[in-house]
């Protein structure tokens, strides 16, 4: 119980200041005997409740991914995190968990130089660059089905088409990340709850819970007043470790033999 408390708590803090909770909260989970699937139903709801004081703290601060309406961008999140969750339930994870490495990398590097290039495409071009609002939604669909399914640094994968096809400042779109993060684990969950195992397991479920409520609102006050130029850092960090554990922990384990 004290480790899952923990987790919660360093997994809402991690949302609510850059994103990644879920490679806290996941693992945990498996380490005291739940299965990956209904581990990872578990750490979305268990996210849920910190995810939406993040978005609490954060709601004056919102700013729109260009020309996209709010509301339109949060329709979508919801609508693609409940389908995400459906596949989660219904398809084998082996496919779509190999992948996930890859997708973290290339989100890394667009983080880490994103705004460089997009920086460079305004002097090419002449112009802002931007990406059209159908665009935005597109590509906010197909975050959020796989923000549903696995959930893993979603909102790090959010902010990197945000800065590099429209310049958007990733300490400025942090809060409209959270926001949409908390769309699509609220719509995930509204399922997990009627069709996973999550609920057989109330303790840890309840203890997750109240450590990531705890975490959240603590990350969200804290983010708010770090330098933008920090939170980038903050941001950055988390994206690179995350990456690079998660590597780690797919690459098979050395044989040694001796003779």
């Amino acid at each position: 119980m004290l480790l899952v408390l923990l987790a919660g708590a360093v997994a809402g803090t991690l949302n609510s200041i850059g994103g990644g909770g879920t490679f806290v909260a996941l693992p945990a989970l498996v380490a005291v005997g739940m299965s990956p699937v209904t581990a990872n139903a578990s750490s979305t709801i268990a996210l849920v409740p910190g995810s939406l004081a993040g978005a609490w703290v954060y709601r004056r601060e919102l700013t729109p991914v260009g020309t996209t309406s709010t509301t339109a961008l949060t329709a979508v999140s919801a609508l693609g995190g409940g389908l995400g969750a459906g596949l989660l339930l219904a398809l084998p994870a082996t496919s779509f968990d190999a992948a996930v490495p890859w997708l973290l990398a290339f989100a890394t590097v667009v983080l880490a130089f994103g705004r460089r290039v997009s920086q460079a495409l305004n002097t090419a071009l002449g112009r802002t660059g931007g990406m059209s609002s159908r665009t935005v939604l597109i590509g906010q669909f197909v975050l959020a089905v796989y923000g549903g399914y696995f959930g893993g640094a979603v909102g790090i994968l959010m902010l990197a088409p945000w800065s590099i096809g429209l310049g958007l400042d990733t300490a400025v779109g942090n809060p409209t990340r959270i926001v949409q993060t908390a769309a699509i684990y609220l719509s995930a969950t509204a399922l997990f709850l009627v069709a996973s195992d999550a609920l057989n397991s109330p303790l840890l479920l309840t203890g997750m819970l109240a450590g990531a409520v705890a975490g959240g609102l603590a990350g969200a006050h804290v983010a708010r007043r770090l330098p933008a130029r920090l939170l980038r850092g903050v941001i950055l960090t988390t994206a690179v470790s995350m990456t690079v554990l998660y590597f780690v922990s797919r690459c098979p384990p050395l044989d040694f033999k001796f003779t």
